[in-house]
């Protein structure tokens, strides 16, 4: 089993991607083996240890900007110098060659994106909280590209299968459609739990909902789920203290 997963899109030659696993890395305990997350209560040097051998394993020149995320929709340009302080923000955005943006998940949806020219990359950490906040919406507008001239890649999330919801995250996104139609795609990504009350979503189908909404239609991924694959991917709401996945974007100055 592999430690980096590398997404199938038809993303340009110079645009790179990379999603880690659980595997292969020097984590114990309930945070084995490969986690990447410095607030989860894992070992820090085995978390500085997990993510030298990340850049080793992808080449990294730069290393990746970590966000302190917060399920928020704040998005930070991650070739702006941040000295030692981590930014707060769940998303990030980069028209440099070399600078990695990256986002940190378990059950979360990691979604990266890219123009179809290959002149900028963004990554956003998609919680049902980000999504209905707006996270996409600041993330393509960071851009600055018509969202005509994006793709975008839905990393490893929990699956609608797995994850139950009250009514008001339902409503939640409801409340924030942009149309009827982006209103009609919404209710289509829950369905009823057999609670009343209590229904299962769709994270990926309300993230392809969003960006569709958006004017990016051209998505791709969205078919692995962090809870059921308990032997590759982290899962918070399966194991409650556990670690984290990393999904990078970079413009590869070798390309």
């Amino acid at each position: 089993m592999t430690s980096i997963i590398f997404p199938q899109w038809p993303a340009p030659a110079q645009v790179r991607a990379a999603i880690t696993t659980r595997v292969g890395g020097y984590s114990v305990g309930c945070w084995q083996s490969f986690n990447l997350a410095t607030h989860v209560g894992d070992d820090a040097g085995h978390v500085q240890a997990n993510r030298r051998k990340l850049e080793t394993l992808l080449k990294l020149k730069i290393s990746p900007l970590w966000l302190n995320q917060v399920h928020g929709n704040s998005v930070v340009c991650a070739a702006n110098p941040h000295g030692l302080s981590v930014p707060t923000a769940d998303g990030s955005y980069s028209c440099q060659q070399g600078i990695p943006c990256v986002v940190l998940t378990a059950d979360c949806l990691p979604v990266l994106l890219c123009d179809k020219a290959g002149t900028v990359v963004a990554a956003a950490h998609a919680g049902w909280r980000g999504l209905a906040n707006g996270i996409l919406g600041n993330t393509v507008a960071s851009m600055e590209v018509p969202a005509a001239e994006l793709m975008a890649y839905l990393g490893p999330a929990i699956s609608q299968d797995a994850f139950e919801v009250g009514a008001e995250v339902r409503q939640a996104f409801l409340d924030r459609a942009r149309d009827g139609g982006h209103r009609q795609n919404i209710g289509g990504c829950f369905r009823e739990a057999g609670v009343v009350g209590k229904f299962f979503a769709d994270l990926y189908g309300l993230a392809r909902a969003e960006l569709n909404a958006l004017g990016v239609s051209a998505v791709y991924g969205g078919d692995r789920c962090s809870y059921g694959e308990s032997a590759v991917f982290y899962s918070f709401r399966r194991d409650g203290v556990t670690g984290r996945m990393a999904s990078l974007i970079w413009l590869d100055s070798n390309r």
